[in-house]
């Protein structure tokens, strides 16, 4: 998934459709690992662009949509390419096939840069298709003739051909080298850069069925499937007689299971009529005696206080090293010290995992609303012991993933019940409850920080011990940082180290993974040391940009330029005539190939709860916004998820479980909670990329900024429900 692995190769197949009429299908060969010749089967529906004899269009969305809006997004720009009217667009999810799509996942706000490219070219080589044959059915040359809204002219003669005439002919053609073919200009653009809806608004506002939890197909039962509370426990015993005799019960048996927290785990699943009544046997009735193994011993407390062990030692690895920090910091007349930490936190998406299995005759088919659905299809593969080609996956649209999944435990488990049920389709389906203690957390992380601003207001000195999650060396998944993030790079002295605790809890990644929590700890503590040295917030992130060196992360210029815009959006230079108990924050945060940077204004009441008034964001995510609708929907999301995240969010662990079960301890922002976000989108020459997460971390830091503006009190901890803000 790194954008080095993203120049590679793009090939075309043509093929005729029954009945006549052409069919266009793009492989984009991300990782160079594909023979030079796709060839689709006869007669096969499932390319990117279908055009039939009556003129429609079929456009096949190939990544799975979890929100994001790349169901509408990647087809906009084929069919912008190709020339048509949206309005004659047609949309379909496609399965999985990775003989003919590449790239079909759903993470890292990947899908425009990877196909950003391809998808043009896609288009565009279907156009040239008709044009090749139209300027056969004219005798005319191809370069006579032009395209609008589905229709080939040749204006010297008046004549034109809808697509659709010419169709079957385009079919028998050569593909083009995508290469070769001419992409429109940005001033052609039609569909490009204009707001779309939603292509499945109308059936998510009607009910209609799209979800994996909708999922429904005659003979079908129900699952549920109970693991140990501690992660990767074992089943030593439970009362199946008495579950099967329950009510709506079918059948009930254990499930053996391994030790990797992303493959399948031992449980007991319970098969019946009716969800309800197979959870409440569940509920009611099952009794499992666990065997919970060493992570019963662990607890967040533990872990706190593991790492203020570490902390009065040497970090145990180096990850950069410039200058010389300790003479730095011994000169600089303003220094500040501090301790920082954030907890886990779950992905609490709306939609329960689930998947719906049939296993007959060797052969597996799931429908699933998975991110990753070639490396669910893998895992299950390798957990049931037949060949991924004997698996059949139907990708159902997401109500919600923000990276949990990313990881198919619940594939495996519905196809590994449906394995023992030959011969009958069955649905699992998660609880609440199941999902928000059988999560991949965004790991909990520890930062001891050290920082030295010169007499000028220059950061001089800055260092940070990080304690994570991992063993050894080896960070646990997105626990880990990079030796190039912010402010690596425009700080002349500057040290990096890490140290690692060993824990039994799965972690992964959360939208902006990593990000999400660096962005409150590092723009806090400028925070803390602008105030210190009395310098504009502001101005001192200007400077630390100014100095950046080649080796950062981001390119500096861009982040200095949204940083001055949302500040101008803000007002910020009048921040110091709100009322008491208002305050602004100023942030900004490089993540996902987006340069983002925000102001927050909170009010705190004197009792000392926190409402959120309004959020400014300016944002780089290069030269073109495909939809402005989605790409809006996207930047606000991300806004409401990062204050949300920090206002209340946490997953406590104790004896080796997660101690919250559901909404009403994890609470989620509320629409009424809501504050206003404004976004402006600032074009840069670069070639655009994704938006689903680089708006989210700056909003954190910002918030804490907003308070202690409001109230004076540093927020040094999340969430921040857990700090006494009151004032008078």
């Amino acid at each position: 998934m790194s954008p080095a692995t993203m120049d590679r190769r793009h090939f075309l197949t043509v093929t005729a459709v029954a009945g006549g009429g052409l069919l266009v299908s793009s492989y984009f060969d991300a990782f160079g690992l594909r023979a030079a010749t796709l060839e689709a089967p006869e007669g096969f529906l499932n390319g990117h662009v279908r055009i039939d004899p009556d003129g429609s269009v079929t456009i096949m969305s190939q990544n799975p949509e979890i929100g994001q809006g790349v169901k509408t997004m990647l087809p906009m720009i084929i069919a912008d390419e190709l020339d048509v009217a949206w309005s004659a667009v047609t949309v379909q999810q496609a399965d999985l096939d990775t003989d003919l799509y590449s790239g079909q996942f759903a993470g890292g706000s990947l899908a425009t840069p990877m196909h950003w490219t391809s998808m043009r070219q896609t288009g565009a080589a279907a156009r040239a298709l008709i044009v090749q044959a139209a300027a056969a059915e004219l005798g005319v040359d191809a370069s006579e003739l032009e395209t609008d809204a589905g229709v080939v002219h040749h204006r010297a003669s008046g004549r034109s051909l809808p697509y659709g005439a010419v169709a079957e002919a385009a079919a028998g053609l050569e593909a083009p080298d995508p290469e070769s073919v001419a992409l429109k200009s940005p001033e052609e653009f039609d569909i490009i850069g204009t707001p779309v809806p939603n292509v499945d608004i109308d059936d998510i506002v009607t009910g209609r069925p799209l979800f994996g939890i909708d999922f429904e197909t005659e003979g079908m039962l129900y699952a549920v499937y109970e693991k140990c509370p501690v992660f990767a426990g074992h089943v030593r015993g439970a009362n199946l007689d008495e579950v099967r005799a329950a009510e709506g019960v079918r059948h009930a048996f254990t499930v053996d299971g391994g030790t990797n927290l992303r493959g399948l785990l031992s449980g007991v699943a319970i098969v019946g009529d009716n969800w309800w009544l197979v959870n409440q046997a569940r509920e009611n009735v099952l009794q499992v005696e666990w065997d919970e193994g060493e992570t019963a011993s662990e607890s967040s407390a533990g872990y706190a206080a593991r790492a203020a062990e570490l902390f009065g030692q040497e970090p145990t690895m180096s990850l950069r090293s410039d200058g010389d920090f300790a003479a730095a910091f011994a000169a600089a007349p303003h220094t500040v010290s501090a301790h920082y930490s954030y907890p886990f936190i779950s992905h609490a998406p709306l939609e329960p995992q689930n998947t719906t299995a049939l296993f007959r005759d060797g052969r597996l088919e799931l429908w699933a609303p998975t991110q990753t659905p070639e490396g669910g299809r893998r895992l299950v593969a390798e957990t049931l012991g037949i060949a991924e080609e004997d698996i059949t996956l139907h990708l159902t649209r997401i109500g919600g993933g923000f990276g949990r999944r990313l990881t198919n435990d619940y594939l495996v488990e519905a196809a590994r019940i449906a394995q023992e049920l030959e011969g009958t389709p069955v649905k699992l389906l998660w609880t609440r409850e199941d999902d928000m203690r059988h999560d991949f957390y965004r790991p909990g992380g520890f930062h001891r920080l050290e920082g030295g601003v010169d007499a000028e207001g220059r950061v001089v000195a800055w260092r940070n011990h990080f304690v994570s999650f991992g063993a050894g060396e080896r960070f646990a998944p997105s626990a880990s940082v990079r030796d190039s993030e912010f402010p690596a790079g425009c700080v002349p002295n500057m040290e990096m180290g890490a140290s690692l605790i060993p824990f039994g809890v799965p972690t992964g990644a959360l939208r902006a993974p990593g990000s999400n929590a660096l962005a409150f700890v590092y723009q806090s503590f400028i925070d803390e040391l602008a105030e210190e040295a009395g310098v504009d917030p502001l101005q001192l992130r200007l400077d630390l940009l100014a100095a950046a060196g080649e080796d950062t992360a981001m390119v500096a210029p861009r982040m200095a330029r949204v940083l001055r815009e949302v500040a101008v959006m803000a007002d910020w230079d009048t921040r110091g005539s709100l009322p008491r108990g208002t305050g602004k924050g100023i942030a900004f945060h490089y993540s996902h190939r987006g340069y983002v940077a925000e102001v927050v204004q909170a009010t705190v009441t004197p009792g000392g709860d926190v409402r959120v008034d309004d959020i400014w964001a300016a944002i780089d995510v290069g030269r073109h916004i495909i939809n402005p609708l989605n790409a809006m929907n996207n930047a606000q999301g991300a806004c409401i998820e990062g204050i949300s995240h920090a206002l209340g969010q946490e997953i406590i662990i104790r004896d080796g479980r997660v101690v919250q079960a559901n909404f009403d301890e994890y609470p989620l922002l509320r629409i009424d909670e809501a504050p206003r976000v404004e976004v402006r989108f600032f074009e840069s020459d670069n070639d655009p990329t994704g938006l689903g997460e680089p708006a989210l971390p700056p909003a954190i830091p910002a918030l804490c900024g907003a308070i202690h503006q409001a109230t004076g009190v540093r927020i040094r901890s999340l969430p921040i429900v857990n700090h006494n803000l009151s004032w008078s």
